[in-house]
């Protein structure tokens, strides 16, 4: 079940900053920190499973075995990216029973076309606002606890203009959203626009590289945001690692000092090594 901490930080004002987290080693890390959500990326999960883009070629069930891992082996309230619910409300209706039971503590369902496109690239389209609106109350609907919050996210903003998106946004939160998302405001002002228009708590989407400008947490509350994702921190670090290390070593024929390595000793930590060293050092001196 959806963990309640993340409703409670919401309902008490508490600024959310969720990482992104995409597989097993990310979360994992980001879990060990103190946060008080993480963000599992479609992006990031599509890239590092599928080496694919982002870009509607994932389904359902590649999504859920990857995120039902990812909320087993961490103690953070997870939100998760559910792009457009996977179809039309009986596949929304699917979707968050399944994440709800997987143990997501809050889903994010956008009100693009399928095949649904990244936030922050061109050419995105929106279904009719009517249709959207049927889906966030199928969505509320559907859920078992008030805890498994309904985040409802617009694409309108970059081809139909910010007033559709802020209009959106208004419906959105009067069909139950518990979190509206604007995605992709492109400067500082609009954001401020949003905030000010919409009575709900706001999702901010803090891409780097992206077309939203990226601010500090404090600055993001100051204009009345409530959450703050950023859904690429941890992928494109991974890629700019590995691309380091793999060209030292293809240099160098060596790993050389050039190079920063996580400790051995610590990963094995993290992976659970000493308990699994624990169990069999037990079922040893039992025998």
């Amino acid at each position: 079940m959806a963990d309640p901490a993340l409703r409670r930080a919401l309902l008490t004002g508490e600024f959310v900053t969720a990482p992104g987290v995409f597989e097993l080693i990310s979360a994992l890390i980001a879990d060990s920190m103190g946060f008080k959500a993480l963000y599992v990326t479609g992006y990031g999960t599509v890239a590092s499973y599928l080496g694919l883009p982002d870009a509607g070629l994932a389904t359902y069930t590649d999504m859920i075995d990857r995120i039902a891992c990812i909320v087993e082996r961490t103690k953070t309230p997870v939100i998760a990216d559910a792009d457009t619910g996977y179809g039309g409300p009986l596949n929304v209706r699917h979707t968050v029973r399944g994440y709800e039971r997987a143990g997501v503590s809050a889903i994010q369902i956008e009100d693009q076309e399928f095949p649904k496109k990244c936030g922050h690239t061109p050419n995105r389209r929106v279904i009719a606002l009517d249709d959207m609106l049927l889906k966030i109350e199928t969505a509320a609907e559907s859920r078992q606890s008030d805890d498994f919050l309904i985040i409802a996210r617009t694409d309108a903003r970059t081809g139909y203009g910010l007033d559709e998106a802020i209009r959106r946004g208004q419906a959105f939160a009067k069909a139950g959203a518990d979190v509206v998302f604007v995605e992709s405001p492109e400067s500082e002002d609009e954001m401020k626009r949003v905030a000010e228009a919409i009575d709900a708590p706001l999702f901010a989407n803090m891409v780097n590289g992206g077309m939203t400008p990226t601010l500090s947490e404090d600055r993001l509350k100051a204009l009345g945001y409530a959450i703050g994702i950023h859904p690429a921190i941890g992928f494109l670090s991974m890629g700019a690692a590995l691309e380091k290390a793999y060209g030292d070593l293809k240099a160098n024929g060596e790993t050389t000092d050039a190079v920063e390595l996580y400790d051995f000793s610590r990963f094995n930590e993290l992976m659970g090594f000493p308990e699994i060293w624990a169990f069999e050092d037990k079922l040893g001196k039992a025998r």
